[in-house]
């Protein structure tokens, strides 16, 4: 899959993933596209309920090896 900026977090754990996701989209464009790599397996509740809860979209997420990569497109910014 095509992405804009990748963000690797491997070897990190809750809350430190999403925090560097956080950083990461904020850096990007409405509409590009967010690679993120994690090894916490929570990781994969952690960033469902943050795309559910911020509005972005998570695209795709693979599993290989207990590593776990997270593509998510950055979500327009509120009008309110």
């Amino acid at each position: 899959m095509d992405f804009d900026k990748e963000v690797d977090a491997s070897g990190l754990n809750c809350p430190l993933p999403i925090l560097r996701c956080k950083k990461g989209l904020s850096e990007l464009a409405t509409a590009q596209v967010l690679k993120i790599i994690s090894t916490d397996p929570g990781s994969v509740k952690d960033f469902k309920a943050f795309c559910a809860q911020t509005g972005h979209e998570l695209l795709q997420l693979n599993e290989v090896n207990h590593t776990y990569v997270f593509y998510i497109r950055k979500r327009a910014a509120s009008m309110y």
